[in-house]
């Protein structure tokens, strides 16, 4: 059996949205490079920020 690791020695990342720090999870293993929020939180509020922004400038473009 490998040895364990202790919680500090795993790698950590901050979130995109909220600047929190992650911690790796074993659940994460095989897409660790491809997590980019803490939480389905942080995903639903950064994808409502990317859709106002869009909306706001693609209006402006057309004034």
């Amino acid at each position: 059996m490998p040895k364990m690791r202790a919680k500090a020695d795993l790698p950590s990342k901050p979130c995109r949205h909220c600047s929190r720090p992650m911690v790796w999870r074993k659940a994460w293993a095989r897409s660790w490079d491809d997590v980019l929020y803490c939480s389905d939180r942080c995903r639903t509020q950064a994808a409502q920020e990317r859709r106002a922004d869009n909306g706001a400038s693609s209006t402006r473009d057309h004034a």
